[in-house]
């Protein structure tokens, strides 16, 4: 059994930064993606970054320029490096890890091509 942990929301005030981590246990998971979804009040969880296998990352256009995800896979843990936060970037963040072994962009962004998924991170950027 996989267990996904998110740390370092918060709240921040617009132009601040914040730097997301997802610990998983249970399995090694370098060989498949990871990634960032979020999800504000009343809307759908949408993508955010994913990195696969490779290193390779792909943004949404949102937070491209904005935001940087990383792994370490010694320690199976994901990061987003979030600079330049908006209101709008205001959401429960969550990690979503087994995804698919591929840097095929709408496979990257899919929720359904994700395996494990974590609490959410809550990150609440003040205007």
């Amino acid at each position: 059994q996989v267990q996904l942990v998110e740390s370092g929301g918060g709240l921040v005030q617009a132009g601040g930064s914040l730097r997301l981590s997802c610990a998983a246990s249970g399995r090694t998971l370098s060989m498949n993606a990871m990634a960032w979804f979020r999800q504000a009040p009343g809307k759908e969880r949408e993508f955010v970054a994913a990195i696969s296998w490779s290193d390779y990352t792909y943004y949404a256009d949102s937070v491209q320029g904005r935001f940087f995800i990383s792994r370490d896979n010694a320690k199976n843990t994901v990061y987003l490096q979030m600079n330049t936060l908006k209101p709008d970037d205001t959401a429960l963040y969550y990690c979503a890890a087994g995804g698919p072994r591929s840097t095929i962009r709408s496979l990257l962004s899919s929720k359904t091509q994700y395996t494990y998924w974590g609490q959410g991170t809550q990150v609440t950027v003040s205007s």
